[in-house]
């Protein structure tokens, strides 16, 4: 590069490239923790587990879900915003691509009469429990 050239370069632009490119390595360097992805909260009852998962600016035909046994698998995308010409990112934050996780649940679930509800970002999974798998009190007899 000559003299000249260089007078022609903005340098708040160059570390605007420099700060996208280690951004760029360092996400794709920290991606085990997208095994955590979404945040998920899960609790029991003795009839059904209920689990909450953050999918903010997912649609309900981004995600897709399903039960084998005592998983739940959970999968979804997410595609990057367009810009439009001579836009360019100033700050990206949020995430994009492709996620899945897997969870063990804690008993067998009646998948026909499991409720999930999209709203707010909010994703709500009702499982309810198996009637197979429910506890059976066994009554003792007396002799």
């Amino acid at each position: 590069m000559l003299f000249r050239d260089l007078m022609n370069v903005n340098p708040w632009q160059e570390m605007d490239h420099i700060r996208e490119e280690m951004n760029r390595l360092f996400n794709s360097a920290s991606r085990p923790a997208a095994r955590f992805y979404p945040a998920m909260n899960i609790w029991t009852s003795q009839d059904a587990a209920v689990i909450t998962a953050e999918l903010p600016g997912y649609r309900t035909k981004d995600i897709q879900l399903s039960i084998t046994n005592d998983e739940l698998e959970i999968k979804g995308s997410r595609q990057q915003e367009a810009l439009k010409d001579g836009e360019q990112y100033h700050r990206q934050e949020r995430g994009y691509g492709e996620f899945e996780r897997t969870l063990r649940l804690p008993f067998l679930v009646d998948t026909a009469k499991v409720d999930a509800k999209l709203e707010n970002g909010i994703l709500k999974l009702t499982l309810p429990r198996a009637e197979a798998d429910k506890p059976k009190k066994i009554e003792i007899k007396t002799a």
